[in-house]
């Protein structure tokens, strides 16, 4: 896909106030109906194929658009989930049932999907998961509760991880679902974050069921497949984006000191996101190389803020200002959550120091 044809497009979309620019559009910025159009421009659901909805490309095609989408900070908070990471993991290891049912409806921006991993007692620890999956007639019942599930409240469709067996280490036992939220036995509360009542949700659990053929994968095998899955998660461009939008304005209006820093910071960045596209592309699962991405996108995220804070009035420029201040003011409320969602700091210096221990050996 041609970056001037997809900047072109967005930006007659944004002179017809179809979206206003805005920093963490993918989490913050949900609108259903600008979702829909992208899925009749055909800008969802590239990594799959055409007999299941999709187009057919690569990552790296994708990685070029989602960029664009970002930079533009578009409101895609609708399909980014289902997009980024439950269709090409259905797309892989669904059943036909699944593949057939789903995915057209994500690449037409139909399928809202929210992500059931962290719970209470168990947020990056993913092996501390308890909510239980048991056998019934033609399927499973779902029983548990899952916490900073992003939009649940406007999803049609969650992805839970859940234990179906205890198994003599912690990573055993675990198996992926599809479960669809329109039934009996799901409860979704909102969680308030600084905005007031924000994306972040909890979902109860409470025999709640799921189809044999929506299971993803292998019964018991939800560990490996998850960590996997993790790569499509933490290596896109939006670890490193979601503040593109206050650089942009910073950008504009040529103020700050630290402006070649940070620009030679995301070319950086950047490269590395196309690499982790490119070995996606090869059919790997870049665990270590994803992780690295997320660790340095939200350091330079926060930096981002951090520059724009030095910024005064007169450096922005008197016009600018308005707008200038309070996407500002955005950016700074979602900035918590930046090294938090996808897996804490912590839980990603693991990640890459047993990756570089292992390279050593």
């Amino acid at each position: 896909m041609k970056r001037a044809e997809i900047r072109a497009r967005l930006d007659e979309w944004r002179r017809e106030g179809r979206f206003e620019p805005r920093c963490d559009s993918w989490l913050a910025g949900f609108d259903e109906d600008f979702s829909r159009l992208l899925g009749a421009e055909g800008w969802i659901g590239l990594t799959w194929g055409p007999e299941y909805g999709g187009h057919g490309r690569g990552f790296a095609e994708r990685f070029v658009l989602t960029e664009e989408l970002l930079r533009a900070g578009a409101p895609v908070a609708g399909h980014w989930i289902a997009d980024r990471q439950i269709g090409p993991a259905v797309a892989r290891l669904g059943t036909e049932e699944l593949r057939r049912h789903i995915l057209p409806r994500i690449a037409a921006g139909e399928a809202r999907f929210c992500l059931g991993m962290s719970e209470p007692d168990a947020g990056s620890d993913l092996a501390s998961v308890r909510t239980r999956a048991t056998r019934v007639d033609g399927g499973w019942a779902l029983h548990g509760q899952k916490v900073w599930s992003s939009n649940a409240h406007r999803a049609t469709h969650a992805y839970v991880l859940a234990r179906t067996s205890d198994g003599t280490k912690r990573h055993e036992g675990l198996t992926e679902f599809v479960l669809d939220l329109d039934q009996p036995g799901v409860t979704v509360r909102r969680i308030p974050d600084l905005r007031g009542p924000g994306h972040f949700c909890e979902v109860f659990l409470d025999g709640a069921t799921v189809p044999d053929a929506w299971v993803l994968g292998t019964v018991g095998n939800g560990w490996t497949q998850v960590t996997e899955q993790l790569s499509f998660e933490r290596g896109g461009p939006e670890r490193v984006l979601s503040t593109y939008p206050l650089l942009r304005l910073m950008l504009d209006s040529g103020g700050g000191p630290r402006l070649g820093e940070l620009v030679a910071r995301l070319t950086a960045l950047r490269a590395l996101g196309r690499q982790v596209a490119a070995r996606m592309d090869a059919g790997e699962a870049p665990i270590a190389a994803a992780a690295t991405l997320k660790l340095l996108g939200n350091r330079f995220e926060v930096d981002v803020i951090e520059a724009a804070r030095e910024l005064t009035r007169a450096g922005v420029g008197a016009a600018a200002w308005p707008r200038f201040a309070a996407m500002l003011a955005d950016a700074q409320l979602s900035a918590p959550g930046f090294s938090l969602r996808g897996g804490t700091t912590e839980v990603l210096g693991v990640v890459v120091a047993r990756s570089a221990l292992e390279g050593a050996r």
